[in-house]
């Protein structure tokens, strides 16, 4: 496409209305004035937070709940009320919210301290010092500070702790015992239910005084959080009818994931958009949901070493829609794609725990079918439509320079 048609189109699209009236409010991180169906939730999170304003220890508490049903907004909002009514009654609470997913701040020991310290105001430059004089340079700044109480909000804890281990966690536990004119109190917010179960004893016991659990949302609920923002979101008469209620069912039969929602009618509304329709049908849910599918799947692959996209590669090059390949078959052809790749041969076995691992992630299926006394095999299929399998391949083939 020459300059003066790309200027053409860029114009054109200036001119042409859009379908959405602020798009903004279908953001999973935009916060609306009323957070439905999560009274109790926060009212039991008030609760728990609410003797900081007399400079009393909260609880440690642990936050619990697939992705989607609100934890880190719930807990964003009380703690964002809980300052204000602090300021107002000249209270000193400082809240501090690290989120432990993002790299270069919580993603080793070394960087979440100095966070923890910056956010106190201490000076930690990113690297260069060790570790231990780090924690110690955070602990200064809790015991010179002026506040009362300091509430250290984990979100994506079970993340951080299968980064770092869980000693640092026990150290923070335990840090009121060291302190004399500051509380902290520990907030962990998980995406992973039984995360505590694999966690030291000691760390478990100190941590988990209090524990709320958000469950998933059901359609109806959904569909009410859809409604809530779809008036505002969108121009009138953009979405037809039964394209909130597809969003939320799909949503709700995926474990009650309100982002999963508000992603598939943010994306649905894109599509009718690049399409130039003016009406936003039940077809871009579902085109919606496809392409939604298809980047979380290039997300997860790009994430993967060498050897599983090189195997990944060779099951969708040799997988014929309703077949099934077996573990010894695809081993025969990854040998040779792996000796024209230049890639080291692995072992069967490897091979073998490498698809197991593909399976896990949900990139492929995966069924373990017994042979008598010849063993067992794992009968592999994909579950893609043709045209996102040749899009993984062309990724795939591009990656790998085959």
């Amino acid at each position: 496409m020459g300059d003066e048609q790309l200027q053409q189109m860029f114009s054109e699209y200036l001119e042409k209305e859009s379908v959405f009236k602020n798009k903004e409010l279908l953001d999973t991180s935009y916060k609306p004035d009323e957070i439905l169906h999560r009274d109790s939730q926060i009212d039991e999170l008030a609760s728990i937070l609410a003797p900081s304003l007399k400079g009393d220890d909260p609880s440690n508490l642990f936050v619990y709940g697939t992705v989607g049903t609100g934890k880190s907004l719930c807990v964003k909002h009380v703690s964002g009320e809980l300052r204000e009514a602090a300021e107002k009654s000249e209270e000193s609470l400082k809240i501090v919210h690290v989120n432990c997913k993002m790299k270069k701040v919580a993603d080793t020991e070394y960087r979440l301290s100095a966070q923890l310290a910056r956010e106190l105001g201490e000076e930690v430059p990113s690297t260069g010092l060790p570790t231990d004089e780090v924690y110690d340079r955070f602990f200064t700044a809790l015991e010179e500070g002026e506040e009362d109480v300091v509430i250290i909000i984990l979100d994506e804890i079970d993340a951080l702790v299968k980064k770092i281990g869980d000693s640092f966690l026990y150290n923070l536990t335990r840090i009121n015992d060291d302190l004399e004119d500051t509380k902290v109190s520990i907030v962990g917010i998980s995406n992973d239910l039984n995360f505590t179960e694999y966690m030291d004893s000691r760390v478990k016991s100190s941590l988990s005084e209090e524990e709320i659990i958000f469950p998933p949302y059901n359609a109806l609920e959904l569909k009410e959080i859809l409604l809530q923002r779809t008036e505002d979101a969108f121009h009138d008469d953009v979405l037809a009818d039964g394209v909130v209620s597809k969003c939320a069912a799909l949503a709700a039969s995926e474990h009650g994931d309100a982002r999963r929602a508000l992603d598939l009618l943010r994306v649905a509304g894109e599509l009718t958009e690049r399409s130039n329709e003016s009406q936003a049908t039940i077809e871009f849910v579902d085109r919606a949901q496809e392409k939604i599918e298809k980047d979380r799947l290039k997300e997860t692959i790009r994430s993967q070493p060498k050897q599983s996209k090189l195997l990944l590669y060779v099951v969708l090059k040799n997988y014929e829609e309703g077949s099934k390949l077996a573990t010894g078959d695809i081993y025969s052809e990854y040998k040779e794609y792996a000796n024209d790749a230049g890639v080291k041969v692995l072992t069967q076995r490897r091979v073998s725990d490498l698809i197991a691992e593909l399976d896990m992630l949900g990139v492929i299926n995966g069924e373990v079918v017994s042979k008598g006394r010849h063993g067992r095999t794992r009968q592999i299929s994909v579950d893609l439509s043709d045209n996102a399998q040749d899009d993984l391949e062309d990724m795939l083939e591009e990656t790998l320079y085959l």
